[in-house]
């Protein structure tokens, strides 16, 4: 039976009384008995991946789906998937029909038409390009809708605050989808740094080897295409002005675009810089100044780049410097590092006054560089069954994700700190407390970007 009718006849029978969910827990709290009902929104590549292992929890069901693409492919990119709302729908209900003959998945090209449409719906899982993160969260928000975001949080700096904002005036249920948050790895690796394990830490160095979707543009692309047949193209831009459809962007190598997303600093630092965040609670850094390798405009994203983040002390830490690496570039092996151990492609050392350690990329295990022998203190952070579960409790009325809108919007704001020097060009003298970047006028309209009339985050 559907939720709906089995409450109905439940009532009916006298067996319990109706009370609101807030009794039960906090606001939109599901309670045991029922199933978590999801939709997902942006249905190809991380979006997917995210709803599969959503839908591997038995207490969860997926009802709903949009996505302005009716079908496409992304097998020749990582994903090795398929996309769209059709193909998605068809696998929700591969998923419930052998259980359920009847159940059917709904399908919409329009997010807001399944917001308005879909009553007997709990959360939200947003995994649409980067430059509708802000737009979706909030909307669902203010539904009264739990969500689960992909990183990065949102696509500039105000909204990662407007986001931030409205998720603590709701009370719902968030998380952030930078994964390795919720590893052994990750808790061990603020474990050891808080315990003093290299002593007082001077200096962070993150670096991933990505790179870019289209190597050899450099601006926009001019050919012109056809849009793809069940593509509502201006659907897909939401916010963004008019401009004409290409495959460069679609489906997944939009993520080079200044106008969808934040090259490789924006896709990666919120798994790779989440372990200093978290363990030195990096917040307002006072210069940013980030030098590309390779082409870089107003358009398109470099191929690679070093950034410099300078954070004052704190009454709890000392200053701290964080260098930036990516595109195969690489920080100085250190001294420590054993000669017979090749050095990692990606990963984090914290240097301190008394050592080094060493943690891999999006919460892999730490090591003190050097040490071999050392095993850290007691757990002191609790552990968690996995990212997903933890959004997944904390919509029954649990404790707070790990990786909540307020946690994931300091970490998002980070990443788009190094964004804005790169797309300036300029070193960013930043004043935290009231969001503005001294001496660089053109950083305005990037800290806030303008969005179409018919998209205002107001309405």
């Amino acid at each position: 039976m559907q939720r709906r009718t089995l409450l109905k006849a439940g009532v009916a029978a006298g067996l319990f009384h109706i009370v609101p969910r807030h009794v039960l827990g906090g606001p939109g709290h599901v309670p045991p008995s029922e199933k978590i009902h999801l939709a997902l929104v942006g249905c190809g590549g991380r979006g997917r991946e995210v709803l599969k292992d959503m839908m591997t929890h038995d207490d969860v069901r997926a009802i709903a789906v949009a996505d302005p693409a009716r079908d496409f492919s992304t097998k020749s990119y990582y994903y090795r998937d398929a996309g769209g709302r059709e193909s998605t729908r068809q696998l929700i209900e591969q998923r419930y029909q052998p259980d359920d003959a009847g159940f059917r998945c709904a399908a919409f090209a329009n997010f807001e038409e399944l917001l308005s449409e879909v009553k007997d719906l709990d959360a939200i899982i947003c995994g649409t390009p980067d430059h509708l993160h802000a737009y979706v969260s909030i909307k669902s928000m203010r539904a009264g809708k739990h969500v689960y975001c992909e990183k990065p949080l949102t696509h500039n700096i105000w909204e990662a605050r407007e986001v931030a904002r409205v998720a603590a005036e709701t009370g719902l249920a968030t998380q952030m989808g930078n994964q390795g948050h919720s590893s052994e790895g990750m808790r061990k690796t603020v474990e050891w740094i808080q315990a003093g394990a290299v002593g007082t830490v001077r200096h962070v160095k993150a670096w991933v080897g990505a790179k870019r979707w289209n190597p050899t543009l450099s601006g926009r692309p001019t050919d012109q295409e056809p849009t793809p047949e069940g593509l509502d193209w201006d659907l897909w831009l939401g916010p963004r002005e008019p401009i004409a459809f290409s495959s460069k962007y679609f489906p997944v190598a939009w993520r080079d675009f200044w106008a969808f997303g934040n090259s490789n600093i924006g896709d990666f630092a919120c798994h790779d810089l989440d372990a200093a965040c978290w363990a030195l609670d990096l917040k307002y850094p006072t210069r940013i100044e980030f030098s590309p390798a390779g082409t870089c405009n107003a358009d398109i994203g470099p191929h690679g780049c070093i950034g410099y983040y300078e954070f004052p002390a704190t009454a709890h830490r000392a200053a701290v410097k964080v260098t930036w690496h990516d595109g195969g570039l690489l920080p100085q092996l250190p001294k420590q590092w054993p000669k017979d151990q090749k050095f990692p492609s990606r990963g984090v050392l914290f240097e301190g006054d008394e050592g080094v350690l060493y943690c891999g990329g999006a919460g892999g295990a730490p090591q003190v560089v050097g040490r071999p022998d050392y095993t850290g203190p007691e757990a002191s952070i609790p552990r968690v069954a996995s990212h997903s579960r933890d959004w997944l409790d904390a919509i029954r009325g649990g404790p707070n994700t790990g990786s909540n809108f307020q946690y994931g919007a300091k970490l998002t704001e980070l990443a788009m700190l190094g964004a804005l020097s790169l797309r300036t060009g300029q070193a960013i003298d930043w004043d935290g407390p009231n969001m503005t970047a001294s001496d660089c006028p053109e950083a305005t309209e990037i800290i806030r970007e303008p969005y179409r009339a018919a998209w205002s985050l107001n309405s």
